[in-house]
């Protein structure tokens, strides 16, 4: 692959979701936690296009309020980026990956979009699926890559195949896209097949991405040329303008232009993926102990199996409890019973309310 050819990897990392309060906080996002192991999953994700005979440097794209300890995490790990993006307000997806498109260096540049605070264990079955895509992002398709099911899962947005693309090891034409689903209607599409988990990772052109985004939502991309024209530049550091990038439309990239585009296609791949979502989720990548715990901090678990527990800033001692949730950052504690961590927003709203 010759220079022109590389793809510039676009990572999104400026959301600052609560869905692992209390460790996860709006001044310090889930995707800049060292969760999984020595590394944060911003690093990670970093560490993910290092590949130089596939990937040119990458693009950031994240929020103001985050840019010390990004740039601090990328110090870390000695990570050099093409640019480092500010979105001065979040507007979704749509307009962050706009922001990208506009800061490449050739129209003609392919993109990587990748959420920062995702996890994939094999990086190299990933890589492989993103090479197989390439033609098709280079023939003006916009691909997405679709995880293989592993159970009726209702926190996840749907892709079914269709037609087999020719010329393509293992595309497809992506059919149709699907809210989350409920539970019955998630087990109806497992058990007919063909469907996917969408990850939100896509591949395509920067300037077919544009042309999309001037046919759905002119009104967004507008705003997005404005903000990058009027833009602050210091060295890899941009700050699009704030007055123009707020005027933009907020709405994610499937409902903008995934949704009703008409060349999507979609990559089936099964890389170990996981959106750590959730305390649940964080248990079901996480190494276990004998008695089925997951701990991290300062844990003793004496006759305690099949439970998460996480203690930063205080030492945990449980004794005969099983199936629970218990995570302990500073000194905020919360407890909760497994498979009930999607319940966690309701926590931090009950918390505010009495703050």
């Amino acid at each position: 692959m010759n220079q022109n050819d590389l793809i510039t990897p676009v990572i999104l990392s400026g959301g600052s979701g609560t869905r692992l309060w209390p460790v996860s906080t709006d001044k310090c996002p889930k995707q800049f936690l060292n969760l999984t192991g020595p590394l944060s999953m911003f690093q990670l994700t970093l560490e993910r296009c290092r590949e130089t005979s596939l990937f040119d440097l990458p693009i950031i794209v994240g929020g103001t309020k985050h840019a010390d300890l990004a740039e601090q995490q990328m110090d870390e790990i000695g990570a050099n980026v093409l640019a480092h993006i500010l979105e001065p307000c979040a507007r979704n997806t749509a307009p962050a990956i706009a922001l990208a498109a506009l800061a490449c260096k050739d129209p003609q540049d392919l993109m990587l979009v990748m959420p920062s605070d995702h996890v994939i264990k094999n990086v190299t079955l990933f890589q492989e699926a993103v090479r197989q895509s390439i033609s098709l992002a280079k023939a003006r398709w916009l691909v997405t890559f679709g995880i293989e099911p592993q159970e009726a899962e209702t926190g996840y947005g749907y892709i079914q195949q269709g037609e087999p693309l020719v010329g393509s090891e293992n595309s497809f034409a992506a059919q149709r896209f699907v809210e989350k689903p409920n539970r019955t209607n998630a087990e109806k599409m497992l058990a007919e097949g063909g469907f996917h988990w969408n990850a939100g990772i896509f591949l395509f052109r920067a300037d077919t991405y544009l042309e999309a985004l001037a046919k759905q939502a002119p009104e967004m991309l507008q705003a997005a040329a404005n903000a990058m024209e009027k833009a602050d530049r210091d060295q890899t550091q941009i700050k699009p303008d704030e007055a123009s990038f707020a005027s933009a439309p907020s709405d994610s990239i499937d409902y903008a232009i995934m949704e009703k585009a008409e060349k999507v296609a979609v990559t089936p791949v099964n890389p170990g993926w996981s959106d750590v979502g959730s305390w649940d989720s964080l248990f079901e990548i996480s190494k276990s102990d004998d008695d089925a715990n997951v701990t991290s901090g300062d844990v003793v678990a004496v006759e305690s199996n099949n439970n998460l527990i996480h203690a930063d800033g205080l030492e945990i001692t449980t004794f005969g409890v099983e199936h629970l949730i218990i995570v302990a950052n500073g000194d905020q504690v919360m407890i909760l019973p497994k498979g009930q961590s999607q319940n966690v927003r309701k926590i931090v709203t009950a918390r505010k309310n009495t703050d």
